[in-house]
């Protein structure tokens, strides 16, 4: 167990800096905004372009992981809508975001750094594979039903704006872009990768500083009965289905290596995303999903050391 600690402490050590120096006054919470967009708009892009880059496609554009994630994440939306509309009396869109809770996964500012200490050699790719479910399949899918439950405008239209606005996202196009080389071959001249390595180098203390500094402020005060069932979809059920998803591979033929189906199931366990409250306050959700961020944070904290603890004895009673 202390062999997992060392792994998952350094990763909440830093967001519990970020927390206390925006908490003291050392940064302001705006910090944080500017800090995130760096993140997400040229660190993360890097180590994007610079995992895809670096591999060959088939590597990187692996079946069976894609169908396993995109499979536990639409079958959590799914059980969580389902939910929450059936027995918890919830309205649409207050069941579409605590879906969206349950379902997406912080792969970037929480996922990476975790599986920088875990699974190194596979990282990137594991990232680059996860945006493509979340970005363009979850996301897309829960901001559609969303419009729909709002009943104003045309869901189909804002479902068409979604993905133009994702088609010139950094992110994207970092994807895009990093297909292109690995299907190519292509190699970039040497100071282009060494800008990018060190723009992607960037990425990991700094997301998870921008995690905690993100969490000052947020309510939790009276939000326990609407944020528990989102900290359990989203800690619990999450991983569970998408290990139901990776066990199920060879009945399609399909399979994982272990290092991919261990990716895949942390990948699931991670606390719900970082713009998961913004998505909302376009829909009068933001104080629930304010709270399930804040709380769901904290407690994968115990969930992942937990599931890190699992898989090494599983490790060592196979070895």
């Amino acid at each position: 167990m202390f062999d997992v600690l060392t792994i998952t402490s350094p990763i909440y050590i830093i967001v519990g800096l970020g927390f206390v120096f925006t908490r003291a006054g050392l940064f302001a919470k705006p910090d944080m905004r500017l800090f995130g967009k760096f993140v997400i708009n040229l660190a993360l892009p890097a180590l994007v372009f610079r995992a895809l880059s670096q591999r060959q496609l088939g590597e990187v554009l692996n079946p069976g992981y894609l169908v396993a994630y995109t499979v536990g994440a639409l079958a959590v939306v799914g059980l969580g809508y389902t939910w929450a509309r059936r027995v918890g009396g919830h309205s649409a869109t207050a069941s579409t975001f605590l879906a969206m809770g349950m379902s997406s996964s912080n792969s970037g500012f929480v996922g990476y750094p975790i599986m920088l200490l875990t699974l190194a050699p596979m990282a990137g790719v594991v990232l680059a594979l996860n945006m493509l479910v979340e970005n363009l399949v979850v996301i897309p899918l829960l901001l559609w039903l969303a419009e729909r439950a709002k009943g104003t405008g045309d869901p189909w239209r804002a479902l068409t704006q979604s993905l133009v606005r994702l088609a010139t996202n950094p992110l994207f196009l970092a994807l895009a872009a990093g297909l292109v080389i690995s299907a190519t071959g292509w190699q970039l001249p040497a100071p282009v990768t060494r800008s990018i390595d060190l723009l992607a180098s960037a990425s990991g203390a700094l997301s998870l500083f921008v995690i905690g500094g993100t969490l000052v402020g947020l309510p939790l005060a009276g939000m326990g009965q609407r944020v528990m069932p989102v900290v359990l979809g989203k800690l619990l059920v999450h991983p569970l289905l998408v290990w139901g998803a990776v066990s199920a591979l060879p009945w399609l033929g399909l399979d994982l290596s272990p290092e991919l189906r261990m990716a895949a199931v942390l990948s699931a366990a991670m606390p719900v995303m970082g713009i998961y409250p913004t998505l909302a306050q376009a829909h009068g959700q933001e104080d629930t999903s304010a709270a399930a961020l804040m709380a769901t944070t904290m407690a994968s904290f115990f969930t992942l050391s937990a599931l890190l603890w699992l898989f090494n004895t599983a490790r060592t009673a196979g070895g």
